[in-house]
């Protein structure tokens, strides 16, 4: 073995495919010896090109694996700390309630579009898109170019100055809403974003009291933690002080199918019976995310929008996961249901990763704040505020809301048709690249079936699919891709999917 060999052994290239290759290129490339860069960078390059073709190649014992789409990208060569000492740094200095999607951990060093790739230059296909995040795709060329020039001119000032991005981009992200809503508040996260519009709920209104769902998601900061509707999500304090949650208008779980009137008759109920006849304001995502990709019952936001205004409220839409054209049909989810919220909130694809997110709401609500100070250190900074307005010109210019709505619709069919090939399938939903397939034991009584989803997302991410699951009990696949992702991506996943359902 050479001593240029040896040397890349210790900088991490530890697996026996890694170790056959480094003493096979360094052969191949006359390296013998020395601590030369070039050697190393032909060295790394060569290994990390082979490793990622080897990783898209069906497995050598099974022919009838399936192949992940071709992709041209090489990644970058990795020279930082293996997958192991990251996990014992994470272990000792990270929070203890942090959780891993899978026993055996991915360490994801690089993305680009619809892909990830590991340490060793392994590719593998983005199902989840960083928690429903990337929205363009993974350092999307226009957005990264937007960023970078502005950290090239200006990185942070606040609103207590001019600067032409942020008052640019709000009026990009207002044109793009319907009716009266016009005004924007930048803040970094959709906990915040929440926040943020129960407060305007209840200053503009002067009443206390929000109505909320069952297994709804909204944020884990004090406030909306008391919103969720899942104790999976809430700490053992007191919390969700004004707080009323209604029936969930579930299509698949729910009582009354997919009649939303029936479930909408529940807030009723609540107004009525839970507080003093006045409300602030009502909350609800359009398709739950965390929930596992529920969609609201058919015909239930227009009834409970007029119970609440009736009673003195305003209605605020969660756009958190569905907005920006993810759901296919229309733009945003609410619009789906065919309604107008007073308060929209947005976050994670609005910045395709960036921490950015956004209240907006009409002129006479906004008001209400006025009255004090308000201010966001953050929120709106010129470079997030640049990586926002590349991504409202990516989606409009690369047609993603159409894309969606194809890619999804042939998603969905293929999923459909897998579920009657395998009973364990109890339920395909959602729309779009928002999609959610619920596995169940039995699908008369609907139980969960958690321990074969944890099963069947591991096999999946062996072959190459990273999958994101949700629900109360973590039986739902949560398909939620960068919205780049292909009808070729789809095929794949389906099959991959397929395969690690045959082999429970």
């Amino acid at each position: 073995m050479s001593r240029f060999t040896e040397q890349y052994y210790s900088k991490g290239v530890s697996g026996l495919r890694e170790r056959k290759m480094a003493g096979f290129f360094g052969k191949a490339l006359g390296v013998t010896g020395g601590n030369g860069l070039l050697g190393r960078n032909l060295m790394s390059q060569a290994i990390n090109s082979c490793c990622a073709f080897m990783s898209s190649m069906p497995a050598v014992n099974s022919t009838a694996m399936p192949r992940m789409p071709d992709f041209a990208h090489t990644p970058a060569p990795y020279g930082g700390p293996s997958a192991e000492e990251v996990l014992s740094l994470r272990k000792q200095f990270l929070s203890p309630s942090l959780f891993l999607h899978f026993k055996k951990p991915v360490m994801i060093v690089e993305g680009k579009m619809q892909y990830l790739y590991d340490e060793r230059g392994r590719r593998y296909l983005d199902a989840f898109a960083g928690i429903v995040t990337v929205s363009v795709g993974h350092c999307h060329p226009a957005v990264t170019e937007a960023i970078n020039r502005q950290n090239q001119l200006l990185q942070h000032t606040t609103t207590i100055y001019l600067n032409n991005q942020v008052a640019e981009y709000a009026k990009d992200l207002a044109d793009r809403m319907p009716g009266n809503l016009k005004v924007v508040y930048f803040v970094n996260s959709g906990s915040e974003a929440n926040d943020m519009a129960i407060m305007l709920a209840r200053l503009y209104t002067g009443n206390w009291d929000v109505i909320c769902l069952r297994n709804a998601y909204h944020g884990m900061s004090i406030g909306t933690m008391g919103t969720c509707g899942q104790h999976t999500w809430k700490q053992p304090m007191p919390q969700g002080f004004g707080y009323h949650h209604a029936l969930n208008p579930d299509p698949y779980r729910g009582v009354y199918g997919d009649d939303g009137p029936r479930y909408a008759a529940d807030v009723a109920d609540l107004i009525s019976a839970a507080t003093p006849g006045q409300v602030a304001g009502f909350v609800a995502e359009t398709i739950q995310g965390v929930g596992g990709a529920v969609p609201l019952a058919a015909g239930y936001l227009p009834e409970v929008y007029k119970m609440i205004r009736g009673a003195g409220g305003v209605c605020i839409a969660d756009e958190v996961q569905t907005g920006f054209g993810r759901t296919g049909s229309h733009y945003w989810g609410f619009q789906r249901q065919g309604v107008i919220p007073d308060i929209v909130t947005m976050a994670k694809g609005i910045g395709n990763g960036l921490p950015l997110a956004a209240v907006v709401t009409t002129p006479e609500i906004a008001a209400s704040m006025a009255s004090r100070l308000h201010f966001n250190t953050y929120g709106g900074n010129p470079v997030c505020s640049a990586g926002g307005r590349a991504v409202l010109q990516v989606v409009d210019t690369e047609r993603r809301q159409q894309h969606c709505a194809e890619v999804g619709a042939h998603l969905v069919e293929r999923l459909t048709a897998l579920a009657a090939k395998h009973d364990i399938i109890g339920d395909v939903r959602g729309a779009g690249l928002m999609l959610g397939v619920e596995l169940v034991k039995d699908r008369k009584t609907k139980e969960p079936a958690k321990v074969e989803t944890a099963a069947v997302m591991e096999s999946m991410k062996d072959m190459g699919v990273l999958m994101g699951k949700g629900g109360l009990h973590g039986n739902v696949f949560r398909i939620k891709p960068p919205m780049c992702f292909s009808r070729k991506d789809a095929d794949f996943l389906v099959e991959v999917m397929d395969l690690a359902i045959s082999r429970l």
